[in-house]
């Protein structure tokens, strides 16, 4: 961690890091666990950490009983390891990230009750947009607390003239009822994050994290609009062989637009905690946390 990002954190009311500790996939049948944390010996932060841990929607699919009570255990065992591992001061919740459907929704509400009582912990649970307008089918998680995640509208993959980190309006239609949602305490996730998408010549489109608007300024660059160019010369940008002709289109969030989602909340929900993601120096510039 740099020292801007510990600062950040230190300045904060309730100075506590969401920290992704790893991913679970049901693989050839069997779980596991993938991009688990690792640890850099510089690294030291006397805040509290929440793990998290997200978890596929195909990970539920067909799933036994006697196997949720199994990847309950696995997944709080792993938890404790690497905790104990690289001496993680964690708080007293584990957070789970699952975009569960209609068809997963009980055994994976039966996953987060079977981890509750596994772990003596507080579980919470992470909520998308679509999960709030269609409650009555995709369910309501059993957990003290749900994380509302405010961005990821639409997919960035698809062609949209829209932004896919966060269209205020887009936003707006999902959470139109959000007051009605039976879960009180809401926490609210806004993104910071930057990236750009890269399109070829057959319309198929990849990612290159971090990227700003700052980054189109290449004389091997044409400017198409303020956020998107067509390369003129091929070689290596940002880490990437790109062809000329490819395009890279970057979304980034302004402050008048999480402004605008937080005034809009606060006319729906009251007294909410805001998390922001992603905790990276490059995202820190520019912001001004207390405003919002």
């Amino acid at each position: 961690m740099s020292t801007q990002e510990k600062n950040e954190i230190e300045k904060t009311s309730t100075p506590l890091l969401y920290t992704r500790y790893f991913d679970i996939d049901k693989i050839d049948n069997k779980f596991q666990p993938l991009g688990v944390i690792t640890h850099n010996e510089t690294f030291s932060l006397k805040n509290k950490i929440a793990p998290t841990v997200f978890i596929t929607n195909r990970s539920f699919i067909n799933i036994t009983d006697h196997e949720i009570t199994f990847l309950a255990n696995q997944t709080h065992q792993l938890i404790i390891k690497k905790s104990k591992d690289y001496k993680l001061n964690t708080n007293e919740e584990i957070q789970i990230d699952c975009d569960w459907t209609a068809g997963t929704r009980d055994d994976y509400f039966k996953f987060l009750n079977e981890l509750k009582t596994i772990s003596g912990k507080n579980i919470t649970s992470t909520l998308r947009l679509h999960q709030v307008k269609d409650k009555d089918i995709m369910g309501i998680p059993p957990v003290s607390a749900v994380f509302l995640m405010c961005y990821s509208t639409s997919s960035p993959l698809e062609y949209s003239t829209k932004n896919s980190i966060l269209d205020v309006t887009t936003l707006k239609n999902y959470l139109s009822k959000l007051e009605e949602y039976p879960i009180k305490e809401i926490h609210v996730a806004l993104p910071i994050y930057s990236w750009g998408i890269v399109t070829n010549h057959l319309g198929k489109h990849k990612l290159i994290n971090g990227l700003s608007k700052k980054d189109l300024q290449n004389p091997n660059f044409r400017l198409i609009s303020e956020n998107e160019i067509e390369i003129t010369k091929e070689g290596y940008y940002f880490g990437n062989l790109l062809n000329r002709g490819f395009k890279i289109k970057v979304e980034e969030i302004s402050n008048e637009q999480i402004n605008e989602v937080v005034k809009f909340l606060d006319g729906k929900i009251n007294d909410f905690p805001i998390i922001y993601y992603q905790l990276d120096e490059p995202f820190l510039k520019g912001r001004n946390f207390n405003l919002y």
